[in-house]
């Protein structure tokens, strides 16, 4: 059985940076491509950023670039997402997610991965 578990999330004020970790079992994502979405209170889910495979590209949401960085550790068949200078807006809940197949355009598309993490809880607030 597949599991994605994501842990990190957390209070933490306006400017500060929070280090989100999201580990895979019951299969290996090396060749998949990784991402996360968020979802604030009352708001429809959106992209915030995903990694290809073999030296895939990177992706990012306009509203994240130059803030946050996504990377993985294929040996731990983890992704990871940094995120820095935190603002209010950043507050949602983060869920990493994964792809059954080895495509890996549109990326920032929601319907195109096949795997989900229960969520992580991420509150940016003075």
């Amino acid at each position: 059985q597949v599991q994605l578990v994501e842990a990190g999330g957390g209070l933490v004020q306006p400017g500060g940076s929070l280090r989100l970790s999201c580990a895979a079992s019951g299969r290996t994502f090396s060749r998949s491509v990784m991402g996360w979405f968020r979802q604030a209170p009352g708001k429809e889910p959106e992209f915030v950023a995903a990694r290809g495979w073999g030296g895939g590209d990177t992706y990012y949401a306009d509203s994240v670039k130059g803030r946050f960085t996504i990377s993985r550790d294929n040996a731990k068949n983890t992704v990871y997402l940094q995120m820095n200078s935190l603002k209010p807006e950043d507050t949602a809940v983060y869920y990493c997610a994964a792809r059954a197949s080895s495509a890996q355009s549109y990326a920032s598309s929601i319907q195109s991965y096949d795997y989900w993490g229960q969520g992580t809880q991420v509150t940016v607030s003075s």
